[in-house]
């Protein structure tokens, strides 16, 4: 399996991985939610682990592929808000810690960057 074709799948993994996890330990995810955002923590915890599983599902197959890559890219913004509070609520904690926070934003960057790249990938293959 080439490189290409391995790209969605690993995207397809981290995202289920996420997504399993916002319904297996939701508590560390629930204090990342912007508190501006109506409804409870909890239910947008659900809500973006359902998304995870729902684009990790995408991703995996080659006919929903491109879509699933470019919403994976925006749900990769959507979610920065919350990575950006978490850096903020854990700027007293002990150094390994706010390391961790401070480190998540970043990523953010390269995540997106990877679904463009799949979903470019994806075009015109069905």
């Amino acid at each position: 399996m080439s490189r290409s074709e391995r790209s969605p799948l690993l995207l397809a993994g981290l995202l289920a991985t996420a997504g399993v996890a916002h319904f297996a330990r939701p508590r560390p995810f629930d204090a990342t939610v912007p508190r501006s955002l109506p409804g409870t923590p909890r239910a947008w915890t659900y809500a973006s682990g359902a998304a995870e599983l729902a684009l990790a599902a995408g991703l995996a197959l080659p006919r929903t592929r491109r879509a699933a890559a470019l919403t994976a890219a925006a749900f990769f913004v959507g979610v920065f808000p919350a990575n950006v509070k978490m850096a903020w609520d854990w700027r007293h904690r002990p150094a390994p810690r706010k390391a961790a926070a401070l480190g998540r934003l970043p990523v953010q960057v390269p995540l997106v960057l990877w679904a463009r790249a799949v979903a470019r990938d994806s075009e015109g293959r069905s």
